[in-house]
């Protein structure tokens, strides 16, 4: 790990956020980017999920658009990723041009795991006015927890990390939302 990385993950105060926790190397270091992708993947699938239901589309389409954006996103923000992250260590001639595959391999893997569960209440075999409702909740408590998440390498306490990650998909969902219902409305 380049001493960047390794002074952004450690945690550093005995009283706040990851102190007295035994988190091995291995996370600490792919965190960051499994976080990036576990955040990016479930608030851009639940905002083709929000989208397609403010326009009152049928829900086929939330998961013929879901699954594209899960595949074509996820691939594309594990790829870039990677070209980043070797393009940094290229840059400034560091020996961890190697790990610049991992990181982008951790994205693509945060991205599809997330990125499904707002997915999920649509493949289940609940009835259909209650699937939007249970890919809120299902989408909610996903955004909290990998929120929460950081904590483990943050000073930040896991609930403040947790209602932040949540805030910013709910905003996310109800711009796309609103976006939905206005473009269908322009649409007819």
């Amino acid at each position: 790990m380049d001493r960047e990385t390794e002074a952004r993950v450690r945690p550093t105060s005995p009283g706040g956020g990851a102190a007295g926790r035994r988190v091995p190397a291995a996370a600490r270091f792919y965190l960051p980017d499994l976080v990036y992708g576990s955040n990016d993947g479930v608030i851009t699938t639940f905002a083709v999920v929000c989208g397609v239901v403010g326009a009152q589309l049928p829900a086929r389409i939330i998961l013929i658009l879901g699954f594209a954006n899960l595949v074509a996103d996820g691939f594309s923000m594990g790829a870039s990723n990677f070209l980043a992250r070797r393009s940094y260590a290229e840059a400034t001639d560091r020996a961890d041009r190697p790990t610049a595959a991992k990181h982008g391999v951790a994205t693509l893997v945060g991205f599809l795991s997330a990125g499904m569960i707002p997915l999920a209440a649509y493949l289940a075999p609940i009835p259909d006015d209650v699937q939007f409702l249970a890919a809120v909740a299902l989408t909610a408590g996903t955004l909290f927890a990998v929120g929460a998440s950081r904590s483990l390498v943050t000073r930040l306490g896991w609930f403040r990390s947790g209602a932040e990650m949540l805030a910013v998909g709910a905003a996310a969902a109800a711009v796309a939302y609103a976006i939905g219902a206005v473009a269908a409305a322009l649409t007819g």
